[in-house]
């Protein structure tokens, strides 16, 4: 007997007929043969068979079908893909606010997954600097796409609310779990405590980071107190003129911070670097060509956008019924859609004790969110004629200057444990709460 055909025996003999016979003989060999393709075709995510047939027509149709499978089997939330279609029908069909918001908020998360996925898969073929360049123009593409479909809408409270929640969700919420199922995993024996550590310097300069953000919201909100209490007629120019200039110097100190992560002072981030290198070892090499994985970035980019559509259209309804504010909507729920999937990756890697990995996914959206897609999304409003400004709500204001001040804190020693995580859930649960308790339309406000 050839080698080859032993290997083949040996590995899946013991699944299919228990070792009795030898896998070449009689129909065990074809019913082994059978099911090792059946699962090959179904559920094998490296192989499809058929993908070196001679005819073209079975070639092709193998290849799609070799696509959609790995597409599919990236996700344990793509289970949640019938909801996709679903979603869509509801809203041509002009089903109910209520069944319209909660079916496509439940579509946009496998497509968040698949989204993900793809850009990774993407990425893996670009090398270090430009694949760290398109995951962070698409990290936080749901988000973006989310508020584009609202910012055209009108619906600026809650573009402005969604870019918060996505912040404070990322520092408080992820990093919170992070710590806290970290922390209870790595706490060490009774009386004998040990803690994570994670490289202290890149947190202080993210956090850093976060803290001039954070200041970008205080500032035209305290400008726009003044002008409003001394009765002056032009601070809805004046707000707009301060958050256009302030964002644009926004985008330029992110593309420097991209500069000084990728190149100048990459090796302050070896560590998360190889953190990344031992978590994805198995799967450097990407399962879907470029082109591929392209197609699939966009016909998933036009799904999320139909359901955000529909999402955000049913947002009105919603609020008048008087059961949820925009504020919360924004807060909220809409940053669980896009960044689900991304939350529970940080918490795997940190329950493994990849700390630098887990703060990487934590900080690194933040600081995506604050520097890049808000004030982008300002320089659209620009472009489409909608007033969009960085002069968020105040209550909103205060939460998220106290938030940075709280994380800025915690992580400045670079270790972490599980009383720090519980810290960060209880803030980010408080924030919730008073958003949840607050009437709908009472954290409007009156201005830019």
């Amino acid at each position: 007997m050839s080698h080859k055909p032993h290997n083949h025996a040996d590995e899946r003999t013991p699944l299919i007929n228990g070792g009795a016979e030898p896998s070449g003989s009689g129909n065990d060999a074809i019913i082994e043969n059978g099911g090792s393709k059946a699962w090959a075709f179904f559920l094998d995510s490296s192989r499809t068979p058929g993908q070196d047939s001679d005819s073209f027509a079975v070639r092709s149709l193998v290849h799609g079908w070799h696509i959609t499978k790995v597409t599919l089997l990236s996700n344990y939330v793509n289970i949640l893909l019938p909801t996709v279609p679903i979603g869509i029908i509801a809203g041509h069909m002009g089903w109910g606010a209520t069944a319209v918001f909660t079916i496509n908020f439940f579509a946009i998360i496998p497509l968040a997954a698949v989204l993900s996925f793809a850009t990774e898969e993407i990425s893996l073929k670009l090398g270090e600097t430009m694949g760290g360049l398109l995951n962070a123009t698409f990290g936080n593409a749901v988000e973006f796409i989310v508020s584009i479909v609202a910012l055209k809408d009108g619906q600026i409270q809650v573009v402005q609310s969604s870019m918060l929640g996505s912040i404070l969700s990322n520092l408080l919420l992820v990093m919170g779990m992070c710590f806290f199922f970290g922390g209870l995993r790595h706490r060490g024996r009774s009386g004998e405590g040990s803690e994570q550590v994670f490289s202290a310097a890149v947190a202080q300069s993210t956090c850093s980071l976060m803290t001039l953000s954070s200041a970008s919201l205080v500032i035209p909100a305290a400008l726009y107190a003044v002008l409003d209490q001394s009765g002056s007629d032009e601070k809805t120019s004046s707000i707009l003129v301060l958050s256009r200039g302030t964002a644009i110097i926004l985008l330029v100190l992110y593309v420097m911070y991209l500069v000084f992560q990728l190149r100048t002072h990459s090796n302050l981030f070896d560590a998360e670097l190889q953190a990344a290198a031992d978590h994805d070892g198995e799967s450097e090499e990407p399962t879907m060509g470029p082109i591929a994985s392209a197609a699939v970035l966009v016909v998933t980019t036009i799904l999320v956008a139909v359901c955000a559509d529909f999402l955000v259209g049913s947002i009105d309804e919603i609020v008048e019924g008087g059961y949820i504010s925009k504020s919360f909507i924004g807060l909220i729920l809409i940053p669980i859609v896009g960044n689900a999937a991304e939350h529970a990756t940080a918490v795997v890697v940190a329950i493994r004790n990849k700390m630098d990995l887990a703060m990487g996914v934590a900080i690194g959206s933040s600081i995506q969110i604050a520097l890049f897609v808000t004030p982008f999304l300002v320089i659209v409003g620009w472009i489409i004629g909608q007033p969009m400004t960085l002069h968020f709500e105040t209550f909103e204001t205060v939460a998220f200057a106290v938030s940075v001040l709280v994380v800025t804190y915690v992580v400045g020693d670079g270790r972490s444990n599980y009383l720090e995580g519980a810290m960060l859930l209880g803030l980010y649960t408080i924030i919730a709460l008073a958003f949840l308790a607050a009437p709908s339309g009472a954290l409007d406000k009156a201005g830019p």
